[in-house]
């Protein structure tokens, strides 16, 4: 845990040390604000965050590729990429410290949009139960994201090649319960399953269903060992 943990505070620590993390944040905050103002100004205004959620969710999507392309891609260009993983450290613990670092970023993106649900506290009254499914949800899926963008970066050497892949895959995702309008029965449920606004909807509108989290943990731990096998290999090269 030791090991993760370092890994983790180091990457944490580049992620600050340059104006990645603020401009990627900023630019969350500033679209967040937007739709979450937009809806509290329209005609029937809801004591809500569910106005921002949907739009933060896809802006996730689009954000997430930039902070997780340099984690394993950067190393791999410098050469530093070999000595972290001749040094004693396991494979996982490398993948679940850099993984960790990037969620650490992601749990401030969200938490610094708290000030919205203080908003409608001060001037409404609104339910706590969707904020907060609504907030878990978008973690989850922000989570998710991550784990596809650390195994996207695991694979090349070159960071725009790991932000485009990474941007690729989620929106395949993204979309592919598209693909089951053309279908019925059992295939057009496999496509609705494997997209996650399929299983972030709930989240948004108050409900926490256990199949909703078991498929955004699946979905990471997923990846994550996709992530532990890609630099394994890297290993033996």
């Amino acid at each position: 845990m030791r090991n993760i943990l370092t890994i983790a505070g180091k990457e944490i620590r580049t992620y600050f040390g340059s104006p990645m993390a603020y401009v990627i944040t900023a630019v969350f905050l500033v679209i967040c604000g937007y739709f979450f103002a937009t809806s509290l100004s329209s005609a029937f205004p809801e004591a809500t965050t569910r106005g921002f959620l949907f739009p933060a969710a896809f802006v996730l999507m689009i954000l997430t590729p930039m902070l997780t392309m340099r984690l394993f891609a950067e190393e791999a260009k410098l050469g530093t990429l070999e000595l972290l993983l001749t040094a004693p450290v396991r494979d996982y613990q490398v993948v679940l410290g850099k993984f960790l670092s990037s969620l650490a970023i992601l749990a401030v993106m969200i938490a610094v949009t708290g000030y919205y649900a203080v908003i409608l506290f001060i001037y409404g009254n609104p339910d706590a139960g969707p904020i907060l499914s609504g907030y878990l949800g978008l973690f989850l899926l922000g989570a998710g994201f991550l784990a596809v963008g650390v195994f996207a970066s695991s694979v090349t050497s070159n960071q725009i090649v790991a932000a485009v892949l990474t941007f690729g895959l989620l929106l395949l995702m993204w979309v592919i319960n598209s693909a089951g309008g053309v279908f019925s029965g059992i295939p057009k449920e496999i496509f609705d399953y494997l997209s996650p606004p399929t299983h972030f909807r709930d989240f948004a509108f108050g409900v926490i269903d256990t199949k909703d989290v078991v498929y955004f943990v699946s979905l990471a731990a997923a990846f994550l060992l996709f992530t532990v096998q890609s630099v394994s290999a890297r290993r033996w090269r």
